[in-house]
């Protein structure tokens, strides 16, 4: 079992405090998670069509929202940008113009440049994507197309054909990088820019 609390410090103190499931489970139940949670906010919420804004934060011109969505407060969404829920956007995300989010919950303090894709994944809190940093979330080039996740030399089945990233609280992912299908990074992990992370062969 992957405890998730030793990637992200506070995993449990937003949307998730009585959630005991692994990485891949999380992201595979959002949807249910988040609109349990939808009923809970306050009144600093607008809510419509199960798209909750908070009213400390920013949404520019031409964003995409589509799905059960929660945008915390003093988050930041640039121009352009496509968010397919569900999606949890906790305190002071930075989403950056330009750049794809997709059925993920990214943490408090976290920045996402522009032109990115986060797919399927769980990013912890002051975590940096630079500009072109990609999650994948799916084998598209193998015949065998289920994801295994490699946690202190073991191989786990995830049992699933989507599932990105979990990625550790102050982490950097460098420009252009690549975290491919089932990535799992520890606090305060460094991706050089134009890397490939690639943990399964």
């Amino acid at each position: 079992m992957i405890d998730i609390e030793f990637f992200i410090e506070n995993f449990k103190s937003t949307i998730l405090q009585d959630i005991n499931m692994q990485p891949w489970e999380v992201v595979e139940n959002l949807q249910h998670i988040l609109s349990q949670h939808l009923r809970k906010l306050s009144a600093d919420y607008k809510i419509e069509n199960n798209i909750a804004i908070h009213k400390s934060a920013t949404i520019e011109k031409g964003v995409v929202l589509k799905g059960i969505i929660i945008v915390s407060e003093n988050c930041f969404i640039g121009a352009n940008a496509y968010l397919r829920g569900p999606i949890f956007l906790s305190k002071s995300v930075r989403i950056g113009p330009s750049s794809e989010i997709k059925q993920s919950i990214i943490f408090d303090n976290s920045a996402i440049a522009h032109f990115n894709y986060i797919g399927n994944s769980i990013i912890g809190q002051n975590t940096n994507f630079e500009a072109g940093s990609i999650c994948a979330n799916h084998y598209n080039e193998r015949q065998e197309k289920r994801i295994f996740v490699k946690q202190n030399n073991q191989l786990i089945d995830t049992k699933i054909e989507k599932f990105g990233s979990l990625v550790g609280d102050n982490s950097k992912i460098g420009a252009n990088a690549v975290l491919s299908p089932g990535t799992i990074l520890e606090k305060n992990s460094v991706v050089k820019r134009l890397e490939l992370i690639e943990q399964i062969k």
